[in-house]
């Protein structure tokens, strides 16, 4: 096992934390060397395979990333943007790669990634399964097949615990749509609707977020013109392929050039 990429897991105790840590361990091309979570939390200190309820794993979650990073080739962080800015900057200084599936990411914060891309292999993304990922190439290239007589509405559900929205992938299908037709986003989005708004203005994209039960991730772009539609459609039913992707992603990553990459570089969808 000690010739296979080690990887630190951040967050652990999340619901990605902990599917990440299972898909590390149950694989035969990387090893789990370390998991942290924030000073206080009483998985600190503890072995991480015993706080999930199952046999230990010899991996003792920490308080302290740069420890953990210092041991890895690799960490994977599906976190907070405060911690994932922070773990950027720790992550470079330890040479390790990056992946950053982290949602609600601000301009500001995207922009306090670029110092650790300049020494260190970040591959960020709203979404880490391929079916999202060609979903996004999907509506890129309906988007730019129709005019604006087509209404472009992005629907997007998640689980009740969920904290931002709209989800990260939703923002990503959004910035496929507008790149598609050629404008911003920030500047065609319509991300709310309450009381008297008025009529749809014409060429805007649209943002509704479900929040309900335990949905994995489901979401649709809808474009819509008189008389006919189109849905284009993604349901996740298993966290895993958030978790997979991940992986797949971190051993893509090793040996690349110090950058930032998304899952279209990993997967060779992405046609620049």
């Amino acid at each position: 096992m000690t010739d296979l990429p080690g990887i630190v897991v951040t967050g652990a105790s999340g619901r990605m934390g902990q599917m990440l840590i299972q898909t590390i361990t149950q694989s035969d091309r990387a090893q789990l060397v370390g998991t942290v979570e924030r000073a206080g939390h009483d998985w600190v200190d503890r072995d991480v395979g015993e706080c999930m309820g199952g046999s230990a794993l010899g991996v003792t979650v920490t308080d302290d990333p740069l420890e953990a990073f210092a041991k890895a080739q690799v960490v994977i962080d599906f976190t907070a943007p405060t911690a994932t800015i922070e773990f950027a900057n720790l992550a470079a200084q330890a040479r390790a790669v990056h992946v950053i599936g982290t949602t609600g990411m601000t301009d500001e914060d995207l922009a306090a990634l670029k110092p650790a891309a300049r020494h260190a292999i970040i591959v960020r993304a709203g979404n880490m399964s391929l079916g999202v990922n060609l979903l996004t190439q999907l509506t890129k290239k309906v988007a730019a097949a129709l005019d604006e007589d087509f209404d472009i509405e992005i629907i997007e559900s998640h689980h009740n615990q969920k904290v931002d929205a709209p989800s990260g992938t939703a923002l990503m299908l959004g910035e496929a749509a507008a790149e598609g037709r050629g404008v911003s986003l920030n500047e065609a989005a319509d991300r709310g609707r309450d009381g008297i708004t008025g009529a749809r203005t014409r060429g805007q994209i649209g943002f509704h977020a479900i929040r309900g039960g335990d949905i994995v991730g489901e979401h649709d772009v809808l474009f819509a013109a008189p008389g006919e539609r189109i849905t284009l459609r993604h349901v996740a039913s298993d966290r895993a392929v958030f978790a997979r992707g991940a992986l797949k992603a971190a051993l893509w990553g090793l040996g690349k050039k110090p950058g930032e990459y998304d899952m279209l570089d990993v997967l060779g969808l992405n046609d620049g």
